[in-house]
């Protein structure tokens, strides 16, 4: 059994990150990344479909917010190798469709409909000092009002995360787009959107490749520091110890686990009360499907709330990917069987739907306290939960690339 400084569980942008910053700056310090996959970028990863790239777990794109980030990222995939976009993101209301987030933007609707709106977010109870309740669904409304709540928040999230909305807290409603009822006024009354603009309002995207081109080119980095198709099926916390399920078995003084907690079937050398924490995590995995057929639009990806249609969001390749045609579907696993509305994918010869079983993590109600208690009894026995799973949190590629660099940095400031 060989033995390391460190095992990087996960070659997604976490551990990717993780890793190429020891490699860079500590290159004394032993490394393994272990990869399930025959290829890294986790979530981010591309394949090419119809003779373009498609990113085979959603739409990914890199926050133009983060310049230590991206400084970083573009020492392996320069920044002239992408094109910049100011964000076109839209709601289809059916016959219509508005600018996202939908509060801001109210005023593209026909005048006799942002009445209705308006006075519907005018009796918000946030506006009626009623308290903010503790319920994802109450919030909604609570926040936005009857009517937006009703005909897009509720369907489109319970779209996203399969019919769960009862399961949700409100803890992580604070970063949503804030707009007040007076700034919803006044963009009805001057024509424009209001308020504070939502994460990638500017973005980059490659010119020549799909986004898992990054992540393929940091694994490159690594070389022999990745081994790949080495699915973990048990850590054993007592001997810090990983083994995966060809059999191979890994020691290292501390372990990184930026894997799904719930994909590892066993856990060694812990309590009852560890075990029952890590069940309690939920998620939800959705399928992505290639549509050859171009839309006429502009849009780089559309938000689908209406629920006789089973994908809750479009991605429109062709607008932010140069030289592709078509869109493609982003739909809860949950919500396969349920008829759709929209044309089938035709290309021939190609896989053109990607499942994917780990999507999102869920914000359950005491998930925070949860992870809390969790992350703290594994740290103290060297295992350091790190990006989107790890720590169990809805985090953007480029967030979880800055996670990684702030543990590095908290481990060899």
């Amino acid at each position: 059994m060989d033995n390391f400084d460190y095992l990087i569980l996960g070659a997604g942008p976490a551990g990717l990150t993780f890793a190429n910053l020891l490699k860079r700056f500590r290159p004394e310090v032993s490394f393994l990344v272990l990869e399930k996959e025959e290829e890294a970028g986790g979530l981010c990863r591309s394949k090419d479909v119809d003779g373009s790239p498609l990113d085979i777990g959603g739409g990914h794109f890199l926050d133009v917010r983060r310049p230590k980030v991206n400084e970083f990222l573009f020492s392996f995939m320069p920044k002239e190798e992408w094109n910049e976009y100011e964000r076109d993101s839209r709601i289809d209301m059916g016959s219509y469709e508005i600018g996202h987030p939908f509060e801001a933007n109210i005023w593209q609707m026909p005048q006799d409909e942002q009445v209705k709106y308006l006075k519907s977010i005018a009796l918000a109870g946030c506006n009626l000092g009623v308290p903010k309740p503790e319920k994802f669904v109450d919030w909604i409304t609570w926040k936005l009002g009857d009517r937006i709540a009703e005909e897009y928040m509720l369907p489109y999230n319970g779209k996203m995360f399969g019919g769960e909305l009862d399961q949700l807290g409100t803890y992580w409603l604070d970063k949503l787009p804030n707009v007040s009822f007076e700034e919803t006024l006044l963009s009805c009354l001057n024509r424009k959107p209001y308020g504070t603009q939502p994460g990638h309002a500017r973005f980059y995207y490659p010119k020549k490749y799909g986004y898992g081109e990054l992540w393929l080119r940091m694994a490159r980095e690594l070389g022999d520091h990745v081994k790949y198709d080495c699915a973990v099926s048990e850590i054993d916390l007592a001997q810090k110890k990983v083994t995966c399920k060809n059999g191979e078995s890994y020691a290292a003084k501390r372990i990184i686990t930026t894997i799904p907690w719930t994909s590892v079937s066993s856990y060694l050398g812990c309590s009852e009360e560890f075990e029952a924490w890590v069940r309690s995590l939920k998620h939800t995995g959705t399928e992505i499907r290639y549509v050859a057929e171009n839309l006429e639009t502009e849009a780089h990806w559309i938000y689908v709330p209406d629920e006789k249609k089973a994908h809750h969001r479009i991605l429109v390749r062709s607008n932010f990917c140069e030289g592709s045609k078509g869109y493609w579907l982003e739909t809860n696993l949950n919500r396969l069987g349920i008829a759709d509305q929209t044309g089938d994918a035709v290309v021939t010869g190609e896989q053109t739907a990607f499942p994917n079983e780990y999507t999102y993590p869920l914000n359950t109600i005491g998930k925070p306290e949860i992870m809390k208690k969790l992350l703290a009894y594994a740290r103290e026995r060297d295992l350091i939960g790190l990006g989107r799973w790890g720590e169990h949190e809805h985090y953007n590629s480029d967030r979880t690339v800055e996670r990684a660099m702030e543990l590095f940095e908290s481990i060899y400031q």
